[in-house]
């Protein structure tokens, strides 16, 4: 039996192994291939497997996904994407755009909650600004 003499792209009897050549495969392909083919393929396969599973199947991993993110990141790595994601919104829109936005915001709120709720932020807010005066 021929023995594998430290190259680990070689199986023991001297072939490539598989893992070497998808390696080579995969490069050959970026070498002769733009960012739109990979768009392109990307969006196809996106189409097959929407055809291919439904609504679950995306409620399940996209679960999966935000479990094994937040446990593998801390506070800070969602403190600085939110940072990030806030910088990169506010390059591309202006104030008309947040205007409309607080006005969504505050409709959808005021229709799913009562005058209670209402009185009872304001409440919190009146306490908070009057432990602000006395600091």
């Amino acid at each position: 039996m021929a023995q594998n003499k430290g190259n680990n792209n070689r199986n023991d009897d001297g072939k490539m192994s598989t893992e070497e050549a998808g390696r080579l495969g995969g490069q050959a392909t970026s070498e002769n291939h733009d960012k739109e083919f990979y768009q392109e393929i990307g969006q196809k396969g996106g189409e097959a497997t929407s055809e291919s599973h439904g609504e679950d199947f995306y409620k399940e991993i996209g679960e999966k996904g935000g479990e094994a993110t937040s446990e593998s990141h801390g506070e800070e790595f969602y403190q600085e994407i939110g940072k990030k994601g806030g910088e990169a919104t506010s390059e591309n829109h202006d104030e008309e755009f947040y205007q409309e936005i607080g006005k969504k915001g505050g409709e959808a709120t005021s229709e799913n909650h009562d005058r209670e709720f209402y009185e009872e932020i304001g409440q919190k807010g009146g306490e908070r600004r009057g432990d602000n005066d006395n600091s």
